[in-house]
């Protein structure tokens, strides 16, 4: 799948299409007969990605994870959503190269991109250049807490905005708007579209997306693609609600 993610992104932008990424936190794969059935359930939803990663991981078991869901859904592409450079691994299809773009720690801006970037370039992962932005939620996560940073207030949009557009100035290619998992509030649909007339660059969108009707209000506002995590957890219904809903969309458009 070499240089096939990103064009999938660009071509959910280009068309109007939208997307569904599953986030799978590594620390939450307790059954691998329970995770098959997922994997599999997966595979029927015609999910588009599935992101791996998460803000602390505990066990070591990324590139165990990978090799199953490759055995077991290999067209669906495996892409890194890393916390930090020990969650690479030269078996996924993408690395969501994540230059956390909203907050100060040099860190997370470039310190851990020089840590990974021997090791990427000797893998066959797709690179993709990623402007991270978390915002607030409505309560203190895990992100924002590992990351050590302030989130952008979900009340000034232009303020999302001026970042994501210093990030493409940069050079980033993709977008990704982050409440956090677990957080009350999902990103605002007037945040989003700020930072999707920016950019006009493909837009991912995840934490809060708890029910069908928040992530239609994302993908409204200009998110390409939805990251769904712990709302899948809460609600078991949940992806299946937004692939059936998006598989309407498509049959309206033809």
């Amino acid at each position: 799948m070499q240089n096939s993610v990103g064009l999938k992104f660009e071509q959910l932008t280009a068309s109007g299409r939208k997307g569904i990424a599953w986030l799978i936190d590594p620390d939450d794969v307790k059954s691998i007969d329970l995770f098959e059935n997922q994997i599999r359930e997966a595979i029927q939803l015609k999910i588009d990605f599935i992101f791996l990663g998460g803000s602390l991981i505990q066990q070591n078991s990324i590139n165990d994870i990978i090799r199953f869901i490759k055995k077991t859904a290999e067209n669906i592409p495996v892409v890194l959503f890393p916390g930090n450079s020990l969650q690479f691994s030269p078996l996924a299809d993408a690395m969501l190269f994540l230059s956390l773009i909203s907050g100060r720690n040099s860190d997370l801006l470039i310190g851990q991109h020089v840590s990974v970037a021997p090791l990427l370039e000797k893998s066959k992962v797709e690179v993709l250049p990623t402007g991270y932005m978390l915002v607030d939620g409505g309560q203190t996560t895990a992100v924002h807490y590992v990351s050590q940073t302030i989130p952008l207030p979900n009340h000034h949009p232009e303020l999302a905005a001026a970042t994501a557009l210093a990030g493409k100035y940069l050079g980033m290619r993709y977008f990704y708007l982050d409440a956090g998992s677990g957080a009350p509030n999902p990103v605002s649909a007037e945040l989003i579209r700020e930072v999707k007339q920016k950019t006009m660059s493909p837009l991912i969108v995840g934490g809060g997306l708890t029910s069908l009707e928040k992530i239609k209000t994302a993908y409204h506002a200009g998110a390409d693609v939805v990251v769904i995590g712990n709302g899948a957890g809460k609600n078991p219904k949940l992806l299946s609600e937004v692939s059936a809903y998006l598989e309407s969309i498509r049959v309206l458009a033809n």
